[in-house]
């Protein structure tokens, strides 16, 4: 199993505290964070681990079990808290961190908040035009870390989840989806112009895997190498597309793009943190990863929280 200690921290509390807002509330964390994080350790653990009542839960057989393991896993955490401190408190080092433009904004605030905190750290942003490029990047141990989706599982990369990653669909203001009332389904979809991101991209697989879920054909008129320019296109009135909540914030904020409610969407996926397997990481390195995973999804949150009513929905991708 990949469990990881993050999973069994959110766990332990939740069966602390018998409820996910309250655990949700002691890890100062959002409780669709909690929920992202009980769900993944159920799929690692291939069984449920909480019986759900309204908003109370309890531990089934197997969870208790996990719990077990997970408080002595969890303890020994604490032994270790003094070598955390030490990357805590790192005088300096080099890193190499990966992303897609898609990630960029957040990425970079994530970034200047770590290095306030680690002024002797020095962090070098490299932006991939495509996500092949970033994993083979951390593969050829060309970067320490990055920010991206799910990695294909025959890669030897380490991928640990931190925050929601909701995907939905952006128009025109003035469009006919725009101005309908309540629900679009998504058969109103299919003889409609999409823009889309070039093939093999994060954000086309995404829309691809939503036509293949709606049995439906999407009408995709031309293509673009970036979000940016998908935007612009948009908001021209070009066509419709679908994107990364977290890149049309200040687009949603100013009215120049907007996200009606549509059947299936948002698709939301997750943001993982992602290292080269076989080789130690740095201290540096390391103190990167535990402050992405610890405050990556807080810092999130305070960035979008205006907007995240756009991107609230099951995590089915």
């Amino acid at each position: 199993m990949n469990v990881t200690l993050r999973q069994l921290k959110v766990f332990a509390a939740v069966a602390q505290h018998g409820n996910l807002s309250r655990a949700a509330e002691a890890l100062h964390l959002t409780p669709a964070a909690v929920s992202m994080q009980i769900r993944e350790l159920e799929r690692q653990v291939g069984l449920p681990v909480l019986e759900r009542r309204g908003r109370a839960v309890s531990l089934t057989v197997a969870g208790e079990y996990v719990l077990a393991y997970a408080r002595k896993m969890l303890a020994m955490l604490r032994e270790a808290e003094d070598l955390l401190a030490r990357f805590r408190g790192l005088s300096g080092g080099q890193l190499k961190i990966g992303f897609l433009s898609t990630a960029q904004h957040f990425a970079f605030r994530l970034l200047a908040t770590f290095q306030r905190e680690h002024p002797g750290i020095e962090v070098a942003p490299v932006i991939g035009a495509r996500r092949d490029e970033v994993f083979t990047g951390l593969q050829r141990h060309e970067l320490d870390l990055a920010i991206a989706g799910q990695p294909p599982r025959e890669l030897a990369l380490r991928a640990e989840p931190f925050a929601r990653h909701p995907l939905v669909l952006v128009t025109p203001p003035d469009h006919v989806l725009a101005r309908r009332m309540g629900y679009v389904p998504a058969l109103s979809l299919a003889e409609l112009p999409f823009i889309a991101r070039e093939a093999g991209s994060g954000t086309r697989n995404a829309l691809e895997h939503y036509f293949r879920e709606q049995r439906i054909a999407p009408r995709i008129i031309f293509e673009l190498p970036s979000n940016e320019a998908i935007k612009q296109a948009v908001a021209s009135g070009l066509g419709i597309a679908l994107l990364s909540l977290h890149t049309i914030g200040d687009e949603l904020r100013r009215g120049v793009l907007v996200a009606p409610e549509v059947e299936g969407l948002p698709l939301v996926r997750r943001w993982h943190v992602i290292s080269p397997m076989g080789r130690p990481a740095s201290p540096a390195a390391e103190a990167l990863r535990y402050f992405i995973l610890e405050r990556g999804e807080a810092l999130l949150a305070a960035e979008f929280s205006d907007v995240e009513d756009s991107g609230r929905g099951d995590d089915r991708v």
